[in-house]
C-alpha cells in the first residue's frame, strides 16, 4: 500500500458549521469560514465578493430536455436543472441568441435552436430560480466565432447603414420583449468571440460601428444593464492590446471586456490575468471570463469530443475539472473590483441516455440538440455542412452521461469556504520515453502520482521487463509497457524507438544551444527566444518562440558534419497565427543541392510538419534550418527538428554525381586546357569498367583521375579540385 506523504484523516472530522444555503447571496456571505466536507478538494478563494458572477451558459438545455435528457439532483431525484445550478452556487445564466436558426422549411440548424423564443424560455426559468441573465447576441443565424461571423440571412443584401439599423432594432426589440416577460437581465453581450469580425463585417471601423449600434440599443432599453464585448485567443501576443486600443480609439461604448479561456487552446491563466489587469488599468473597464470548460473524462459519450488532451497542471478527472473552475474564478477575482465573473460553457449538454448512435442522430435532427444538424449545411457548408453531429461538450459537462451532477458542480459555492475530502490518488502519470535505435535505455524506478489535493509523490513501480526487452529487440516503432504501483493500480510507459536524429538539441531542451545560429533581417531587432512554456512546445518544455510588433524576419540553422554518405529525411514542427502575409519554409543545403519545403501557421497548437525527403549527403556535411518572414504581430513557435538517415547511396548515383560535377566545373571554366579531355576520358573509362563489373580497372581509372588533377593543378581551381577529389575518394571507399 502506498504510504501517503501526509494524511488527511483530520479532514474527515472537520465540523461543517454551515454549508451555504444559496437561497440568496447572503447565504454565501454568511457561510462558515471553515472548509466544508465534500467529495473533492477545493481551495478557498480569499476575499471573493458575494456578487462575483458564477455563471453557466446552458443555451442548449431546452433542446436537450425536448430530446429526452433527464437531470437529477445529488440525491438521485429528478430535478429542474436550473434549481440544481442555483443550489450549487451559480448566480447567472448566459444564453445565446441567433436571429433565424432555421432553413426555409423551418428545420432547425441545431445547437439548441437558440432563437429569441428559446432565449425567453431559458431567461424566465433562470429568473424564477433567482439567477440573473446575460443575453449573448451572436448577430448571426448560427454559431459566431473566430472562424466565422456570417450575417443573418435577412441581412445579407443590406447596405452597411441598413445593417446598422437592423442590428439596433433587433437588439432593442429582443431586450424589450425579454424584459416584458419579467426576465432579470444583468448584462448584454454585443457579438460572440468577435476576434475577426461581426455580422459579416471584417473591417474594424465597421465592426466597432456595429458594436456601438448594439450598445446604443441597450442603453435606450435600460442604462443599468452592463454591456460586454467578447473576444478570444488571449494567448496570441498583442492581440487583446490591439482590440482594447481599437475600441478606445473608435469610442465604443461598453463596460466589460470579456474573453474565452479554454485551457487546451488559450494559454495560461497567468497570461490572461496580466492582459486583464492591463485592460482594466489602462481603459477603466471591467473584465470577465465569458467561457471556460474542461474535460472530466476521456470516455466520450458520442464520439465527438472537443478537448480531451490533458493540460499541464490539470488532470482529466472530476477533480481536475474542479481545479480549472476554481482557478479561473481565482484568476479573475485577483484583479480586484474590475474582475467581475466567470461563466462555465454548456455544462448540461448531454445526450439522453440509452439510445444507439443511429437513434441519437434522428433525435438530434428532430430536436436540434446536436452541435449542428444537417439542415445547417446551406448556411454553413464548410463547418456544419461537413461535421454536423452530436453534443460536442459532453465530456466537459458538470453532469455525467446519465444526468447526475458531478461533485465539480459545487465549486461555485465551495470557493467561498473551501472544501476537503479524504486524500486519494487523482492521477498516475504515465511515462513517455523516446530513444534512438541502438541506444541503451531503462525504465524509471518510480512514477509520479498526483493526489486530489494537488500534491504529488514519487512511488515505486514494477514494469513488465519482458515486454520492455522485446520492444528493444524489435527496433523502430511505438510500444506500450505496462507497470504496476504498490497498491496494484496500473500505469503505462509509452516507448518510441526512432532512427537516430542527427540534429543536436533538436527540441531546444538543453541549455547549451550554441549549435543553433539565429540571424535576423537587416535592421531588425532580435524577436525570437527559447521560451520555457510547455503550452507552446510540441514536446517537452522549450520551443523557439517568435513575435514582433515589427515585421518578422529571421533564420535559424545548424551545420551538421560527419554524416555517413546517404539519403536523409528532414522535418520540423511549427505553429502560430496572425501571419496574413508570410513566407515560411524548412530548408537543407548540401554541397550538391539546396532543398526547400514551404510551411505556414494556422492557429495555436495547430502544428504543421514540413518534411524534405531523400536529401543526398555525399561529403558528410549538411546545413538545416528554417526561414520565417511574416507581417508585424505574427507569432508562433518552432520545435522538434529531425534529420534521420533513410538509405544508402547507390554506387551508380555516385558515379552520376561525379560526372555531373565534372561537367559543371568544365562549363564554369574552373577546369581548362588539356586537363578537360584527360579527366573526361579517365572518368569515361572508369564508368565503362564499372558497368562491365571490372572492379580493379574501375578503381585504376578513378585513381588516374586523381593523379591527373595533381599533375595539372594549374588548369583547375582549388575549389573544383577539392570537390572532385572528395567525390572520387568517396567512390573508392564504397
Amino acid at each position: 500500500m502506498i504510504q501517503f506523504k501526509r494524511m488527511f484523516g483530520t479532514c474527515l472530522a472537520v465540523a461543517v458549521l454551515g454549508i451555504p444555503t444559496l437561497a440568496g447571496q447572503a447565504g454565501i456571505a454568511n457561510a462558515a469560514s471553515e472548509p466544508v466536507q465534500s467529495e473533492l478538494f477545493v481551495e478557498k478563494v480569499e476575499g471573493l465578493d458575494e456578487d462575483f458572477i458564477r455563471g453557466v451558459d446552458i443555451s442548449s438545455v431546452i433542446a436537450m430536455e425536448n430530446s429526452g435528457t433527464v437531470y437529477y439532483n445529488e440525491d438521485g431525484e429528478e430535478q429542474d436543472v436550473f434549481q440544481t445550478f442555483k443550489e450549487a452556487g451559480a448566480n447567472y445564466v448566459r444564453v445565446r441568441v441567433w436571429n433565424d436558426p432555421y432553413d426555409a422549411e423551418g428545420n432547425s440548424y441545431g445547437g439548441g435552436n437558440n432563437d429569441l423564443e428559446t432565449a425567453i424560455e431559458i431567461g424566465k426559468r433562470a429568473t424564477e430560480n433567482g439567477m440573473k441573465v446575460l443575453v449573448d447576441f451572436h448577430y448571426s443565424d448560427f454559431w459566431a466565432d473566430p472562424g466565422k461571423q456570417f450575417p443573418p440571412k435577412g441581412w445579407e443584401d443590406l447596405s452597411f447603414e441598413e445593417k446598422k439599423a437592423e442590428l439596433y432594432d433587433f437588439t432593442k426589440d429582443s431586450l424589450e420583449e425579454m424584459l416584458a416577460e419579467g426576465i432579470d437581465i444583468g448584462m448584454v453581450q454585443i457579438g460572440n468571440e468577435t476576434t475577426n469580425g461581426l455580422a459579416g463585417e471584417y473591417d474594424w471601423s465597421n465592426i466597432t460601428s456595429l458594436m456601438n449600434e448594439g450598445s446604443k440599443a441597450v442603453r435606450v432599453v435600460d442604462e443599468e444593464i452592463l454591456i460586454a464585448l467578447h473576444f478570444t485567443n488571449p494567448e496570441r501576443e498583442g492581440r487583446y492590446a490591439f482590440f482594447a486600443q481599437t475600441l478606445d480609439e473608435q469610442n465604443v461604448d461598453y463596460d466589460v471586456f470579456a474573453s474565452s479561456w479554454y485551457p487546451n487552446w488559450h494559454g495560461t491563466l497567468e497570461n490572461l490575468t496580466t492582459i486583464f489587469n492591463d485592460i482594466a488599468d489602462t481603459y477603466d473597464k471591467k473584465v470577465m471570463m465569458a467561457e471556460v470548460s474542461y474535460s472530466y473524462t476521456n470516455e466520450d459519450q458520442n464520439g465527438d469530443p472537443i478537448g480531451t488532451e490533458e493540460v499541464p497542471g490539470y488532470s482529466i478527472s472530476v477533480q481536475g475539472q474542479a481545479n480549472v473552475i476554481r482557478d479561473a474564478i481565482d484568476a479573475v477575482a485577483s484583479i480586484g473590483d474590475a474582475g467581475i465573473g466567470v461563466f462555465y460553457w454548456e455544462p448540461a449538454w448531454i445526450d439522453p441516455a440509452g439510445y444507439t448512435e443511429d437513434e441519437l442522430y434522428d433525435i438530434r435532427e428532430t430536436y436540434g440538440s446536436g452541435w449542428a444538424s444537417s439542415y445547417a449545411t446551406a448556411y454553413d457548408p464548410e463547418d456544419a455542412g461537413k461535421y454536423y453531429g452530436g453534443t460536442s461538450a459532453d465530456d466537459e459537462g458538470l453532469f455525467d452521461y446519465h444526468g447526475h451532477p458531478l461533485p465539480s458542480i459545487n465549486v461555485f459555492k465551495n470557493v467561498y469556504t473551501g472544501a476537503v475530502t479524504e486524500l486519494k490518488i487523482d492521477r498516475i502519470h504515465d511515462v513517455h520515453l523516446q530513444m534512438n535505435l541502438g541506444q541503451s535505455a531503462t525504465l524509471p524506478e518510480t512514477v509520479t502520482v498526483s493526489f486530489n489535493d494537488r500534491s504529488t509523490q514519487e512511488v515505486p513501480v514494477s514494469w513488465d521487463e519482458d515486454a520492455f526487452q522485446q520492444a528493444l529487440e524489435s527496433g523502430i516503432g511505438s510500444y506500450v509497457i505496462n507497470g504496476t504501483i504498490e497498491d496494484g493500480q496500473q500505469v503505462k510507459a509509452y516507448l518510441e524507438i526512432n532512427q537516430e536524429n542527427f540534429v543536436m538539441n533538436p527540441s531546444f531542451e538543453d541549455s547549451e544551444r550554441t549549435m543553433w545560429e539565429i540571424t535576423y533581417g537587416e535592421g531588425l531587432r532580435p524577436h525570437t527566444s527559447f521560451q520555457n512554456n510547455p503550452n507552446d512546445a510540441r514536446t517537452g518544455s522549450y520551443a523557439l518562440h517568435f513575435h514582433s510588433e515589427e515585421e518578422i524576419n529571421f533564420k535559424i540553422e545548424q551545420h551538421i558534419t560527419g554524416l555517413e554518405p546517404g539519403y536523409y529525411d528532414l522535418s520540423m514542427f511549427i505553429q502560430g497565427g496572425d501571419a496574413s502575409e508570410s513566407d515560411m519554409y524548412l530548408y537543407a543545403q548540401t554541397s550538391e543541392e539546396d532543398y526547400r519545403q514551404d510551411t505556414g501557421v494556422s492557429g495555436w497548437k495547430n502544428w504543421d510538419q514540413p518534411e524534405i525527403n531523400e536529401i543526398l549527403v555525399l561529403d558528410g556535411d549538411v546545413t538545416i534550418g528554417a526561414n520565417v518572414t511574416a507581417n508585424a504581430n505574427a507569432w508562433g513557435t518552432i520545435d522538434d527538428f529531425s534529420l534521420v538517415r533513410v538509405g544508402d547511396v547507390d554506387q551508380h548515383d555516385l558515379n552520376e554525381q561525379l560526372s555531373e560535377t565534372l561537367e559543371g566545373y568544365i562549363a564554369s571554366g574552373d577546369i581548362t586546357g588539356p586537363l578537360v579531355s584527360q579527366l573526361q576520358n579517365s572518368l569515361k573509362q572508369a564508368r565503362h569498367h564499372y558497368d562491365a563489373g571490372r572492379t580493379g580497372q574501375y578503381e585504376h581509372f578513378l585513381n588516374k583521375f586523381l593523379t591527373q588533377m595533381d599533375k595539372q593543378s594549374k588548369h583547375i581551381t582549388a575549389h573544383a579540385k577539392e570537390e572532385l577529389e572528395k567525390k572520387t575518394r568517396l567512390l573508392l571507399e564504397q
